[in-house]
């Protein structure tokens, strides 16, 4: 019998055999994706890891460790403990505990110290307080919505327990149907870009690939995922894996909660913070304009309690004939390429979400290699044949070139940027270039969601590039402060930027769909000395694409909700080549040298035109099968 396939009964029957009596096991129970193992003596499994790798060999699934609650120490005694045996130079900054998962979460400057030599601290502390410790680096400056997090889920543990189990009931239930009919169906971002979902069916199971929003339109029947689809079923979903935080693949998520969901939600850990971060914006920037909201706070924290934040390369369960991997796709702080196992090698889907096929400042390359891969699914934001981006160092060159012109005609350059990953990297370069001497020196104001965002990326430094990670890590640096940069606090702030001498003023949002960028904008739009300067893609139908597209009049809607006429005399520029999305040259080289090679090519997330052109040239070119679907088709996979 195919393992994917054995029963409940005998996966317990198989771990009770393989584990000595000594450990002590209480129960064994589902919880989401991994079996846990609750034991009276876990250090015994934990320090005999081949016990716990040989289980996993025999059953292909994840185990975890775990104390049972009865022996562990209370949560008071377990930190004074931590505090004595720990040397005071780790600078430990924070204990937390998450009771479901039996983990005590330390936070240090110096991790290292925490772990000794040969992890002989974490053995030790497992063994006095039967605790396990999770050790994590203290950012140097602390980020508001993971710690938000944290306390939700400590306060919320019972009702985490529970979703826990119920998730893992539903994941290793036996299967019903053999394994067959792989279908997907496009409920958004099906020749346009925006309101990314797609789902994936087989005979046994859904999963809902992304959920997000169009912020381009105000329509709620192009805003959203086409769920009134015959195709879409609530009760019927499995799972939701989220490709990266950005709005238009997440901002939709926690309205599946309000109208039933009660699942679990993938995504990388970077990403849980961050789609939170977005997602109550996302509310905040509807309120203020007087529009409906999709949903409310109430229904954002049940995402977080319902989200299961996974590491890259970690195969895991998500449903009885399908596992997922999650692999760096390069395009924002812990965006993912996600992998679909479809029984056992059925029929393999790689999902690209957004990436980016080549190596940034702030992020490593994507992901091009896989264990197999049937079907590509793959966004062509820059798919056209004109979309060939100049190279980086060319990109920085203009960016730096339009800077200097507008300081030195005394004006102000405006820098709308999205709060996760284009504001770092921008960031990164005006600080490299004015330390250098190449850049006019200036104040640079940062406002938005940027600061509480940087905290964020600065919390995860394994997910970054090696020489930013380096300088975190070994260095002990912040690549994101700088002597040049000044936090804007507060809104009252503001008059003394837009009064002030020349400045850069890097804001959200990166649209001008709502955020403080307006606000700067609309005080500095007259001036012909100013400018604005856009550094990424801008979404049909948003103010951003109005502007660069050389309208010298649009109209806003200001902090009373209502409709302002601006006249557009700054210079308006664009410099492309700082994108997160990889340009047509590199989305044809990823699909080239993906390995193993593809059978078929799904191509969406691109405007119509884009989608059709890039499908066509693939199925010329290299005579890969390859589509452009519409939105609401159907496609059987195998």
């Amino acid at each position: 019998m195919p393992s994917i396939e054995r029963s409940k009964a005998e996966i317990r029957q198989i771990i009770l055999e393989q584990i000595p009596k000594e450990v002590e096991i209480t129960r064994i129970e589902f919880e989401g994706p991994a079996l846990a193992i609750y034991a009276k003596r876990p250090e015994i499994l934990i320090e005999q890891e081949h016990i716990i790798t040989k289980i996993v060999a025999m059953i292909k699934k994840r185990i975890v460790p775990r104390s049972d609650p009865s022996v562990r120490l209370p949560e008071k005694e377990t930190e004074r403990i931590i505090l004595e045996m720990v040397p005071k130079e780790a600078e430990i900054t924070n204990i937390a505990f998450d009771p479901p998962l039996g983990e005590v979460i330390i936070e240090a400057k110096k991790p290292g110290l925490v772990i000794g030599k040969g992890g002989s601290i974490l053995q030790e502390i497992i063994v006095k307080t039967k605790w396990r410790p999770r050790v994590i680096r203290s950012p140097p400056k602390p980020s508001k919505i993971m710690t938000h997090i944290q306390h939700l889920l400590y306060t919320s543990s019972k009702e985490r327990e529970k979703f826990l189990r119920n998730a893992g009931e539903r994941i290793f239930r036996p299967l019903l149907y053999e394994i067959g009919d792989v279908r997907i169906t496009l409920l958004g971002a099906a020749r346009e870009v925006g309101r990314s979902a797609i789902l994936v069916q087989t005979r046994e199971s859904q999963v809902l690939l992304d959920c997000g929003i169009n912020p381009g339109s105000t329509k709620p029947f192009e805003s959203f995922p086409r769920f009134d689809s015959p195709q879409f079923d609530i009760e019927s979903i499995d799972a939701v894996v989220i490709s990266h935080a950005h709005l238009d693949h997440c901002g939709f998520l926690p309205y599946l909660f309000k109208y039933g969901y009660d699942g679990p939600v993938y995504c990388s850990a970077p990403s849980v913070s961050l789609m939170t971060l977005l997602q109550l914006d996302y509310l905040d920037v509807l309120s203020k304009q007087g529009l409906p909201l999709p949903y409310d706070q109430k229904d954002v924290r049940e995402a977080v309690l319902h989200t299961i934040p996974l590491r890259y390369g970690v195969v895991t369960d998500i449903a009885p004939d399908i596992r997922l991997t999650l692999h760096n796709a390069g395009h924002i702080l812990g965006s993912s390429i996600i992998h679909l196992h479809i029984g056992e090698g059925y029929h393999n889907i790689v999902y690209t979400g957004d990436f980016k096929y080549g190596k940034t400042m702030l992020l490593e390359t994507s992901e091009a290699e896989f264990p197999r891969v049937e079907t590509v699914i793959v966004e062509s934001t820059y798919g056209a044949p004109t979309d060939i981006m100049p190279s980086r160092a060319e990109a920085e060159k203009k960016l730096i070139t339009e800077l200097n012109r507008t300081l030195e005609e005394n004006g102000k350059a405006i820098i709308p940027v999205p709060a996760v990953g284009r504001a770092q990297e921008i960031m990164l370069v005006i600080d490299e270039y004015m330390r250098r001497g190449e850049l006019k020196e200036a104040p640079v104001f940062i406002e938005g969601m940027i600061s509480e965002s940087t905290a964020i990326h600065m919390a995860y430094p394994e997910y970054l590039s090696k020489e930013v990670r380096n300088k975190i890590i070994s260095e002990g640096v912040n690549p994101f402060e700088s002597e040049y940069f000044t936090i804007v606090e507060h809104p009252s702030a503001r008059s003394e930027v837009i009064e002030g001498g020349p400045c850069i003023i890097l804001a959200t949002s990166g649209m001008l769909e709502g955020g403080p960028v307006i606000d700067y904008f609309q005080n500095l739009a007259q001036d012909e000395r100013n400018s604005i300067i856009f550094v990424s893609y801008q979404i049909e139908g948003t103010l951003g694409r109005r502007i660069q597209k050389g309208s010298r009049e649009v109209s806003i809607i200001d902090e009373d909700g209502k409709i302002k006429i601006i006249k557009v005399g700054l210079k308006v520029h664009t410099v492309e080549g700082f994108s997160g999305h990889s340009d047509r040259k590199q989305i044809i080289s990823y699909l080239r040298k993906i390995a193993p090679k593809a059978e078929n090519i799904i191509i969406c997330h691109g405007e119509r035109s884009k989608c059709l052109s890039l499908a066509e040239f693939m199925q010329r070119k290299y005579g890969i099968n390859s589509i452009a679907p519409d939105i609401l088709e159907t496609i059987k996979l195998r």
